[in-house]
């Protein structure tokens, strides 16, 4: 039973937004307040793009009216697809259940975590850029990717802030494969998108670690110093043999704006090259997550909606939307807090309801620890568990003393459970 707040007691968000009618609701709006407490319905991330048909119903079952951001809106027909997507892309996204894929992703990141560091390390010292090695590793990403994507995502939490930029540069790689697979991307263009994402950074090897890991706002000629990796980038990956021509531009343009007031030639629009803006999305997603030496990470639900705030200005709308739809709010790793208090680990995304992923439980609702154990959330929906196993919030890596690095084997473990 609906319980409707009075029309006094609603308040306008901001001028932007406007009150309308649950049939009025259409995919694309951005729901910014409803007529009750976000935690007596499943939205408890308090903002949302309506990206489906159930979530418009939904809003139907829970709400008379909601208040929509009429800036942040898209207002598109249900028919509307981004020129980027296949129709076909998610009948690819899952081969194999993640169980079945984590113990093989967990190799596949071990050994690609050791590539990307040593590379990054016979750089420095002055070497070539070992570019068999490097595709050897992406190879392994797609493969386990084009299986299961939930896996090497969960991997891909890990961090540690000591060796950020390989790890970054680790990370981008892995995202841009799952992204690039979600778009409906084949075999060859996943590899070369992801050597791309592992490449990208690869100028920072000359950055002055003073400038490259202070812990404070750089000056103005800092800045500048720093903004030469990308062409620190271009001139190594041009200096190397048999390199992908895309991993160039890449290197030199990921940091371009839609709107051209990027750097370092401040290209506008179409003049940016298309994997250089699908990793402009990605980098920008997985460095505000990660902690850095002059800031910690973000959680998702931020960070998404800083890459929204940025369509069409720092992104592609196109790249922005469809990357959202494909990361989910709750990716596998994140750490997330439910409504009865209680405190879980992402073990796998549900596509299809992004608020009801598989997770495990890891501290209860005074937040001590218990046994871990396997929950779907879909038992919600189901009715086998209560409405207080909504999430309620994502929170960063460390949160709660709980630690991704800690769960690597756990994650193994659990993901063969239920």
């Amino acid at each position: 039973m609906k319980t409707t707040v009075s029309r006094a007691a609603r308040q306008v968000v901001s001028q932007r937004s406007i009150n309308i009618h649950v049939a009025e609701l259409q995919l694309g709006m951005f729901v910014s307040n409803l007529d009750r407490d976000w935690l007596e319905t499943p939205f408890v991330t308090q903002g949302f793009i309506i990206e489906t048909e159930e979530h418009i119903a939904l809003l139907r079952e829970y709400c008379d009216t909601v208040w929509v951001d009429k800036v942040f809106s898209k207002w598109v027909k249900a028919e509307t697809q981004t020129v980027f997507e296949s129709p076909t892309h998610l009948s690819l996204i899952h081969q194999v259940p993640a169980q079945d894929e984590h113990e093989n992703a967990s190799s596949i990141y071990q050994k690609t975590k050791q590539i990307t560091k040593t590379l990054m390390d016979e750089v420095r010292l002055g070497h070539a850029i070992d570019t068999k090695s490097a595709k050897e590793a992406v190879s392994g990403c797609v493969s386990s990717v084009m299986q299961n994507p939930d896996a090497l995502l969960w991997m891909a939490k890990m961090r540690n802030s000591d060796e950020y930029t390989s790890e970054h540069c680790m990370s981008v790689c892995i995202l841009a494969i799952a992204f690039g697979r979600y778009l409906g991307m084949n075999e060859k263009e996943l590899n070369d998108l992801g050597l791309c994402g592992l490449l990208h950074d690869v100028g920072k090897i000359h950055i002055p670690d003073e400038i490259l890991n202070k812990p404070a706002r750089l000056t103005t000629d800092e800045w500048g110093v720093m903004m030469r990796h990308a062409a620190h980038g271009r001139d190594l990956l041009l200096s190397t043999s048999n390199i992908l021509s895309a991993a160039v531009d890449v290197a030199y343009a990921h940091h371009e704006r839609i709107d051209g007031n990027g750097y370092p030639r401040g290209l506008k629009g179409a003049a940016i090259p298309t994997y250089a803006r699908i990793i402009a999305v990605v980098d920008t997603y997985d460095a505000v997550t990660a902690d850095r030496c002059y800031a910690p990470g973000m959680p998702t639900t931020d960070a998404l909606r800083i890459l929204y705030e940025s369509r069409d200005t720092h992104f592609d709308g196109h790249l922005v939307d469809s990357f959202m739809k494909m990361i989910g709010l709750y990716p596998p790793g994140t750490i997330i807090e439910l409504v009865n208090g209680k405190v879980a680990l992402v073990l796998a995304s549900n596509h299809k309801y992004q608020h009801l992923p598989r997770i495990i439980q890891i501290l209860d609702e005074g937040k001590n620890k218990v046994p871990e154990r396997v929950i779907n959330l879909m038992d919600v929906e189901k009715g086998r568990l209560d409405k207080d196993y909504f999430i309620k919030k994502a929170h960063v890596d460390g949160a709660f003393g709980i630690n991704m690095r800690d769960y690597q084997a756990k994650g193994i473990q659990f993901s063969r459970v239920g």
